[in-house]
């Protein structure tokens, strides 16, 4: 049977002639080797990078490369390329074209509209873990004029408040999400601009398109025709009979509840069990719209609250958010044990009594404990490289650098700021660091830089607080966390007998993460530390 006959007397080979004739407009769409597509149609030329939108410049000069395709289907198309990705990719073929991309083409500009070139800047991802930010505040204002790295605006990640710099010279045209903007999701736009301060004020009432046209729902129905089976709809069981007075429980299987994950982040952040929400979806699963509305039904753990106490309600800052699910996760994932060690701290008190009066006459910070504490801990790692290792599920990561976080308390949270190759510098460079990222942790002002990277971390709560032993949770991916606790007066037994002496003790306790580090190597570590803190000339060798 000849293919034309086939085209004649099959419907669905018959649509494929109209569908390979939509878009005569020459939708054409660019490759790159980075992420996203980058799509352009008609003379309004845009292309769109991550979550950000350029105008699009013509390359002379490229020859495009010309292949054939043979379909079968009464015709071929003639593929066309050029060498350069970034010069479009379109196949011809029938009476229209058809073009080839990575994923789902974007709208550009608006349909309405005729828009001058501009660049729709989106919500970067300025650490590893981050999914959505905050706007803290612009230092830009709308028809400001902008150039390469001048700072935008202020984001709120995960971590810590970093500046976003301007990439491109311009003017800003329109801010979407403005000063206290909350939960913008990566990618997201938040502001506009332009080449020409003249087209400014066309974009006074600018809202920015969705990354893909919406379907119509004939095409949807059509397209599920042809793809998808008819599934009979199950009628309700009982639906004519009166509820009975019961809680029906979410759909199960065994102990899991089904949920998708927006609601499951949702009831997360709101201390909602999901085994107290009915599910509205498939087969009960669990949506989105089911947490929202038991939230509005005030069906939280905090409208528990009983009848007549007093509270205000803190509303929780993004830090604090991945704080908690960071150290909830560690908690319930990582086999913790604990190894504690008492030092005298006598010799190294006074060794710090002697180096502190060198850095001011050389115009250095004082020296304190916690530095040294951080020196010898770096030290011991160097020499159990065991410890300075990260479970990876397949393998242990064994790490050359020794870089250590260093736990700060701030008014805005936990930070963890990271003194890299503190093995290789000498005391008062680490003074210097941990003072200067301690202040920015209080200024809320950290870069990513300065907290990640870490592969051992230590949390003092001694010094600061006069806490003389606790227990911390160890910061994934880490193995281990050293906490340390307060020096205090002891009286010790002397040289002679029947004679006693006074001694300083600091105790160290340190978390380790039982599938990377035995406790036989965990206790080797206490010892070499144990051996630095006591001998700290040592440490100068």
């Amino acid at each position: 049977m000849s293919a034309a006959h086939l085209l004649r007397h099959s419907r669905k080979l018959r649509s494929l002639h109209n569908a390979l004739d939509c878009e005569r407009s020459g939708l054409v769409r660019y490759f790159s080797t980075a992420s996203g597509s980058f799509p352009t149609k008609g003379n309004g030329a845009e292309k769109r990078i991550g979550g950000a939108r350029f105008p699009q410049r013509k390359q002379p000069g490229k020859e495009l490369e010309t292949s054939k395709l043979s379909l079968g289907l009464n015709g071929s198309y003639t593929c066309r390329r050029s060498p350069n990705n970034f010069i479009p990719n379109t196949i011809t073929g029938l009476n229209g074209s058809l073009s080839c991309g990575q994923i789902a083409s974007a709208r550009s500009f608006s349909s309405s509209a005729d828009l001058p070139p501009h660049q729709e800047i989106g919500m970067p991802s300025l650490s590893p873990t981050m999914t959505e930010g905050n706007i803290a505040r612009w230092l830009k204002k709308e028809g400001d004029k902008v150039s390469p790295g001048e700072v935008l605006c202020e984001v709120e990640t995960d971590k810590a408040t970093v500046e976003m710099e301007c990439m491109e010279e311009g003017y800003l045209a329109k801010i979407i999400h403005g000063d206290g903007s909350k939960e913008i999701k990566v990618g997201e736009i938040i502001a506009v601009t332009v080449e020409e301060e003249g087209d400014i004020k066309k974009f006074k009432d600018y809202k920015p398109s969705t990354l893909a046209a919406p379907v119509a729902p004939s095409e949807l129905k059509a397209q599920s025709e042809l793809t998808e089976p008819k599934v009979e709809e199950r009628e309700p069981s009982k639906a004519s009979e009166p509820k009975a007075p019961r809680t029906e429980e979410p759909s199960r299987s065994g102990d899991r509840i089904f949920s998708s994950p927006l609601a499951r982040k949702l009831a997360e952040d709101n201390n909602v069990p999901l085994s107290n929400v009915k599910g509205t979806g498939p087969d009960g699963r669990i949506l989105k719209a089911d947490i929202e509305d038991y939230l509005a039904k005030g069906c939280r753990k905090e409208a528990l609250a009983a009848p007549g106490l007093s509270y205000t309600d803190v509303p929780n800052a993004q830090i604090r958010k991945v704080t908690a699910n960071r150290l909830l996760s560690s908690k319930q994932t990582i086999p913790h044990y604990y190894l504690t060690v008492d030092t005298r701290v006598d010799n190294l008190i006074k060794l710090r009594g002697e180096l502190n009066p060198l850095q001011e006459s050389s115009g250095g910070k004082k020296i304190s404990i916690n530095d040294l504490v951080i020196k010898a801990a770096a030290l011991a790692l160097r020499k159990v490289p065991q410890c300075n290792s990260s479970w990876m599920n397949d393998f242990i990561r064994q790490y050359h650098n020794v870089n250590i976080n260093v736990a700060v308390q701030t008014e805005h949270g936990l930070f963890v700021p990271v003194i890299r190759d503190a093995d290789k510098k000498g005391l008062g460079m680490i003074a210097e660091e941990v003072k200067q990222l301690a202040q920015r942790a209080r200024d809320n002002s950290l870069k990513p830089d300065d907290y990640e990277g870490g592969t051992f971390t230590i949390s003092n709560l001694g010094g600061p607080f006069g806490i003389k032993q606790f227990c911390a949770i160890i910061n994934p991916p880490q193995s281990a966390i050293l906490a340390i606790g307060s020096a205090e007066r002891r009286v010790i037994p002397g040289s002679a007998n029947g004679q006693y002496e006074f001694g300083s003790f600091m105790s160290a306790t340190m978390s380790c993460d039982h599938r990377v580090i035995d406790g036989a190597i965990g206790a080797e570590f206490l010892k070499a530390f144990k051996g630095y803190i006591e001998n700290p000339t040592s440490m100068l060798l």
